[in-house]
């Protein structure tokens, strides 16, 4: 009578919320970004504590076998960055040492190139001692930007040590959370999210595991190979290629980039044997490994994967790169079940209204 519409308006509470919710996860993004990594380790964590499960004593208690689990873990990791930190920092502080002296090797004029680019040989090896000098220069603002966030970290441990414990609580109550959420939402709806939150974890549960294990297996391949064949820096370029494998797309080519930049300027003779190697590896994991390790669910198309990059740079930076794709494939989730959903109720609806009353004396 007033010109209030109900609908109208729980539109516009709906999307009062959603601005809200938005803004408190810019505000707490520090928060927010801790919780991300305790979710996608909890991920990662959670198969060893579904095997210990099988064996575990009914007597035991389940808290007592995710502990054990997380003890464990957190062990290797600490060993694991004890045995090969050093010589990691070795090797990167040694390329950073003999930047100046590689930029002024005569190897690049000596390296084949097809018939017509010769002309422009000067010119693509002067373009590219720029960029690397370039890089180079902007090499000891980023370490010590890097030294003072490592010491930021230091100052502020207590995210470290809340990642392993929200992730415990996760594993440990993460069913009763699960059911309290949808206890919140009245019965139409809870059926939709039920189906959304366990695509969801389907989603992270494929997605988490698959980058680990593409992010291992390039790890070794790269270290064993580079080993093999010589290649300066080897457990360095590896190292650096596996961490780029959680980035999609951009991640693996800058990998590649980085690896044959350093080969070329540290005057490395096999160069052609290296460049055979990674395209016979890249073949195999982009063809063969990853859409066996990734489900049709999980996989972003090329243009989507671009775009998501570009936009969590600028929003979250690194954090946000990494977090591009799977945020992406949710919300491909989400809108997925809420169009089948409500394409649903109004297919049902139209049905009911369509159906002729009978009429009793």
């Amino acid at each position: 009578m007033l010109g209030f519409d109900v609908g109208t308006a729980r539109k516009v509470w709906t999307a009062a919320l959603l601005a809200l919710l938005f803004f408190v996860i810019y505000v707490a993004s520090t928060t927010v970004l801790v919780i991300i990594f305790a979710v996608f380790f909890s991920y990662l964590i959670y198969p060893m504590v579904a095997l210990i499960e099988r064996v575990r004593p009914r007597r035991v208690p389940r808290v007592a076998s995710i502990a054990l689990v997380f003890v464990v873990v957190v062990a290797l990791l600490a060993v694991v960055g004890s045995l090969f930190g050093v010589q990691l920092q070795d090797q990167a502080t040694r390329l950073l040492a003999q930047l100046p002296e590689l930029m002024r090797t005569d190897v690049p004029n000596r390296l084949p190139l097809p018939h017509f680019l010769e002309p422009l040989r000067e010119r693509i090896v002067d373009f590219v001692r720029s960029q690397i000098e370039t890089g180079s220069d902007k090499a000891v603002p980023v370490a010590r930007s890097l030294g003072l966030g490592v010491v930021h970290a230091a100052s502020n441990l207590i995210y470290l040590v809340l990642i392993p414990i929200l992730s415990f609580l996760l594993i440990k109550d993460g069913a009763h959370m699960r059911d309290a959420f949808l206890a919140l939402l009245n019965r139409r709806h809870r059926a939709l999210w039920s189906d959304i939150v366990d695509d969801v974890n389907v989603l992270l549960s494929k997605y988490v595991r698959a980058m680990l294990f593409l992010s291992l297996a390039t790890l070794l391949c790269y270290g064993v190979a580079f080993s093999l064949l010589g290649v300066p820096y080897a457990f360095l370029l590896a190292v650096s290629a596996g961490l780029l494998e959680f980035v999609p797309f951009a991640g693996p080519l800058a990998a590649v980039a980085i690896t044959l930049v350093v080969a070329v300027f540290s005057g490395y003779s096999h160069l052609l044997w290296l460049v055979i190697f990674i395209g016979l590896y890249r073949l195999f994991q982009d063809y063969v490994l990853n859409p066996y390790l990734m489900s049709e669910g999980v996989e972003v198309s090329p243009f989507l994967v671009i775009v998501g990059l570009l936009a969590g740079d600028q929003l979250g930076g690194v954090a946000g790169i990494f977090l591009a794709v799977p945020v992406i494939a949710m919300l491909k989730i989400v809108i997925g079940r809420a169009r089948v959903f409500y394409a649903t109720s109004h297919d049902e609806g139209d049905a009911a209204r369509r159906v002729p009353v009978e009429k009793t004396d």
